[in-house]
């Protein structure tokens, strides 16, 4: 039976959908899905590549139910090699809550409305539909020290990564008013060693002094031997409550331990280990552990 065009590009398109096109350079770069009521979603793109490209080029595509739905083409701009553009409803409300450092690189245009409890962000080239780049997002992307989610954007850490790598993406920085449409973002990183290089050898603690739990030990295991550590542990509230590890040189291989205080309250604690070079590049390894007694 022979099929139709459109049947041919639906076909295409969800074959296609779970990868991006290895010569893409225009990339999913961050996300704002939860807005405050009233306030209004964007979606930013990066430009990674050294060519400008036009956006009407591009579509955004609709995903509900695993199957795509609307094509939403963009409008016409010149998106600079190596910059940024936030495509979004209502760019007053955008400039109004964040900081926009170029309003030129806010885009209002028509676009899917994302779910608060996830689902999937498609870039596709228009003319073929041809997906180049899929975010499938969820709460779970977010800090989980966070006690909102509402108004934080997620922002992609590397484009040197996959797309959908669970630890590719984070809660924009608070310093940055939850997000950074059309601009560099908060929590961009280059990698210096794999999220698994470490590991915790338990995800609860009850310092209560009979051995069982009272410590925490970090095992670690890296390919590079020249990397520098600092260790830090904060509670719910952002407050640092001990630093395990500070400008410490670590090696291949090694342990980091923390022993909480008996005083500590119960709840949630996230253990953030950043690592960084003598030529200044930082990654930041982020850990939640809990205390029970």
């Amino acid at each position: 039976m022979k099929m139709s065009t459109a049947t041919l590009l639906l076909v295409a398109l969800c074959s296609l959908s779970a990868h991006v096109h290895p010569q893409n350079r225009l990339f999913i770069s961050e996300l704002l899905y939860q807005p405050h009521s009233g306030e209004a979603e964007y979606v930013e793109l990066y430009n990674a590549g050294d060519a400008p490209v036009d956006l009407s080029d591009y579509s955004i595509v609709r995903w509900v139910n695993d199957a795509p739905g609307r094509h939403y083409v963009l409008p016409s701009y010149t998106l600079a090699p190596h910059a940024y553009v936030a495509l979004t409803k209502d760019a007053a409300s955008v400039a109004a809550n964040y900081i926009v450092e170029n309003p030129s690189a806010l885009i209002e245009c028509d676009l899917p409305t994302y779910p608060n409890s996830g689902g999937s962000v498609l870039l596709a080239r228009a003319a073929d539909s041809l997906v180049i780049d899929r975010l499938d997002y969820s709460p779970d992307m977010h800090n989980p020290l966070l006690r909102n989610e509402a108004g934080v954007s997620l922002e992609r850490r590397s484009f040197d990564r996959p797309t959908n790598e669970p630890s590719n993406w984070f809660s924009a920085s608070s310093t940055s008013s939850y997000g950074t449409p059309g601009y560099t973002n908060s929590q961009s990183t280059e990698f210096l060693a794999e999220e698994n290089s470490f590991t915790l050898s338990n995800s609860t603690l009850s310092p209560d002094g009979d051995d069982y739990q009272d410590v925490l030990t970090v095992e670690y295991t890296l390919e590079r031997g020249d990397l520098m550590c600092d260790a830090a542990v904060f509670d719910a509230t952002g407050y640092r409550v001990a630093q395990p590890l500070n400008a410490a040189l670590l090696g291949t291989h090694g342990s980091i331990e923390w022993s909480p205080a008996p005083t500590l309250p119960r709840g949630r604690y996230l253990l953030i280990i950043n690592l960084y070079d003598t030529h200044g590049t930082r990654q930041q390894i982020r850990r939640t552990v809990s205390i029970i007694k």
